[in-house]
C-alpha cells in the first residue's frame, strides 16, 4: 500500500469539546494537502462543506456516549445528510446493548440508516464491551443494514485493538479508531482486516510511512 492508498483509508478527526471552527480548517487542510478524509464536529458540517468541498466529510450521531434518543439521533443524521456530510459515525446505545436489548440496539441503528443514504458506521465502545457484547453489537449493525462497525469514540478509557478488529471484521468493514498515533499502529489494524483508520494523528501516519521516510 503506497501513501496515497494509505491517505484515502484515513479519516482526519477532531471532536474535541473544545474544538473550534479555526482548528477544523486545520484538519481540513491537512486532509487536502494529504489526500485523507475528515471527521468533525456535526455543528461544523456547513463551514467544513463551503471550506473544502472535496473532502469527504464524515460527522457524528449520538455522540459520544449513544444515549440520544432515537428520534435525537434520526434528526442529528438527517440534519448532517442534508447540510453536506458524505459519511455519518453513530454510537450505539451501550447500555442497552449491556442490558440484553439487542432489538432496540438494532432498532436504533436502523433508524438512522433508512434515515440517509449515505454510510454510516456504528461506533462499538469496544474498551466497554465483552467479547460476547462485541459480537451482539455487531449482528445488531448487521441486520440495521449499516455499512460499517467501528471500534471507539476516543473517550473512554482504551481504544482500537488489533483482536478487536479482527473479531469485528467477520461481520462488517471495520473502522479502526481510538489511540492511533502512528504509522506502525495503523498498518497493525489495517493488516488486522480494518478497512478505514479514525485518528487525530493522520498526519503522523503518514509522515511514518516508509515512502514518507525515503522523501525526506
Amino acid at each position: 500500500m503506497d501513501e496515497a492508498e494509505l491517505a484515502a483509508r484515513i479519516d482526519h478527526t477532531i471532536l474535541g469539546p473544545t474544538t473550534t471552527v479555526d482548528d477544523v480548517e486545520r484538519v481540513l487542510d491537512e486532509a487536502i494537502e494529504h489526500g485523507m478524509n475528515a471527521c468533525i464536529p456535526p455543528c461544523y458540517v456547513a463551514e467544513a462543506v463551503a471550506y473544502a468541498p472535496d473532502v469527504t466529510l464524515a460527522t457524528v450521531v449520538g455522540f459520544p456516549h449513544g444515549q440520544h434518543s432515537t428520534a435525537a439521533k434520526h434528526g442529528e443524521a438527517v440534519d448532517a445528510w442534508q447540510t453536506g456530510a458524505d459519511e455519518l459515525d453513530m454510537v450505539l446505545n451501550v447500555g442497552r446493548l449491556k442490558a440484553g436489548d439487542d432489538e432496540r440496539v438494532a432498532a436504533d441503528i436502523a433508524e438512522v440508516v433508512a434515515a440517509v443514504p449515505i454510510p454510516v458506521k456504528v461506533i462499538l465502545e469496544t474498551a466497554l464491551l465483552t467479547d460476547d457484547e462485541k459480537r451482539r453489537a455487531c449482528e445488531a449493525a448487521v441486520e440495521a443494514g449499516a455499512d460499517f462497525v467501528k471500534t471507539s469514540t476516543g473517550f473512554a478509557d482504551g481504544g482500537a485493538t488489533v483482536a478487536d478488529v479482527e473479531l469485528m471484521a467477520e461481520y462488517l468493514p471495520v473502522k479502526a479508531s481510538g489511540g492511533i498515533g502512528s504509522y506502525e499502529d495503523a498498518m497493525a489494524m489495517l493488516d488486522a482486516g480494518a478497512e478505514r483508520i479514525g485518528a487525530s494523528s493522520g498526519v503522523e501516519i503518514l509522515d511514518g510511512a516508509p515512502e514518507a521516510a525515503e522523501k525526506s
